[in-house]
């Protein structure tokens, strides 16, 4: 990550991914012949992928932002690392084998008999996953709420986007298990509007399960890290952050994954779709750490992280049976957040030319 800022060109960033379009879309036309013969069937799923793509890329711009607030305290090498190995474990993990094993687990059915079933049955896994929505939100909500709030209650950052809810959460930051307290608070008071019986116990398990992710990975992060203070320079500083960022990607395509049933129910246009959108997602991110671009727009961070606890308030909320809020809305507010919050940005550089714009 040692290149010039200032000699790449915002297209140059986007190259991979305009090539991951291509090979994507150009394999989307060429599933949708095979699967329908007519040039009107190939058109459809050929525009499937890349709405698909589209709404991967509106719901996880805040993931970018958060992905480069990480990466730039990171050692070059396991950034480097995190962009390559990552994005093999975004497209074919999350997008691949996180839906298969939903189905192997809640179908109890073997690796390849799930293949099949995709391939050959997709009404019958579109059904498996649709059931499997309700604790995959209740895990990601906990998890992203815990990430969201563990950026509000700290004590030494000094920036405040919204004064009121910033300051106050600032102002109890001292006391040891405030957002821990909160989101159980949270997750306990949606429980109640879930029915009784096993689907309210699943609820409050996976919110607990979701909880104990984030508490684990992030002492495992600090452990790791840790141990690596006396390694070499190239390993240290730098395994911890990188699991820490890869159960967050995976928190973040959870809602996405699911959501993408809504337009389709074959796994491998889901995909590709996806697949593409990650591109971009990685893109982005290795743009926002070179050029800077968090430190040049003040609260650019800040709406970054108040999509992500909006985005788990939604996935709590659609853990209620009979509540569906569209993918649009989700990937449209979290995009109007950060604009909002570059647009104060651009607002607070122009009242005040020359001072420095901390993240946060």
């Amino acid at each position: 990550m040692t290149t010039n800022p200032v000699q790449k060109s915002t297209l140059s960033y986007l190259t991979w991914a305009f090539v991951a379009t291509v090979i994507g879309l150009a394999l989307g036309g060429w599933l949708g012949w095979e699967s329908t013969g007519t040039l009107q069937g190939t058109a459809s799923i050929f525009f499937i992928c890349a709405v698909l793509a589209v709404l991967e890329i509106s719901l996880s711009f805040d993931n970018a932002i958060v992905n480069a607030n990480k990466l730039k305290t990171m050692d070059p090498v396991w950034q480097r690392r995190f962009l390559t190995w990552g994005i093999l474990i975004a497209v074919f993990g999350m997008r691949i084998v996180f839906p298969l094993l939903i189905v192997v687990i809640a179908a109890q059915v073997g690796p390849w008999a799930a293949i099949v079933m995709a391939a050959a049955e997709p009404e019958q896994y579109a059904a498996i996953m649709h059931d499997a929505h309700m604790p995959i939100a209740a895990f990601g909500g906990t998890f992203l709420m815990m990430v969201a709030l563990s950026f509000f209650f700290d004590h030494e950052k000094d920036v405040h986007w919204v004064p009121g809810f910033e300051t106050w959460a600032q102002r109890y930051s001292s006391i040891k298990g405030m957002e821990i307290a909160f989101v159980l608070l949270v997750s306990l008071g949606v429980s109640r509007l879930v029915p009784e019986g096993p689907e309210r116990s699943t609820f409050i398990i996976c919110c607990v399960y979701g909880l104990v992710t984030f508490l684990v990975v992030e002492v495992l992060g600090a452990f790791l890290d840790k141990s690596q203070e006396t390694a070499s320079a190239a390993a240290r500083g730098g395994l911890g952050a990188f699991l820490y960022l890869e159960v967050l990607d995976a928190s973040f395509s959870f809602d996405g994954v699911i959501g993408a049933f809504a337009l389709t129910q074959n796994l491998f246009i889901i995909a590709i779709g996806l697949g593409i959108g990650a591109m971009y997602v990685r893109s982005m991110t290795i743009m926002l750490v070179e050029r800077g671009t968090l430190a040049q727009y003040r609260y650019l961070e800040h709406g970054a992280f108040y999509a992500i606890l909006i985005l788990s308030v939604i996935m709590y909320v659609q853990a209620i049976p009979g509540v569906h809020i569209p993918e649009v809305i989700t990937g449209l507010g979290g995009a109007c957040l950060i604009g909002i919050a570059l647009w104060s940005s651009i607002r607070w550089n122009r009242a005040n030319p020359g001072m420095p714009a901390p993240a946060h």
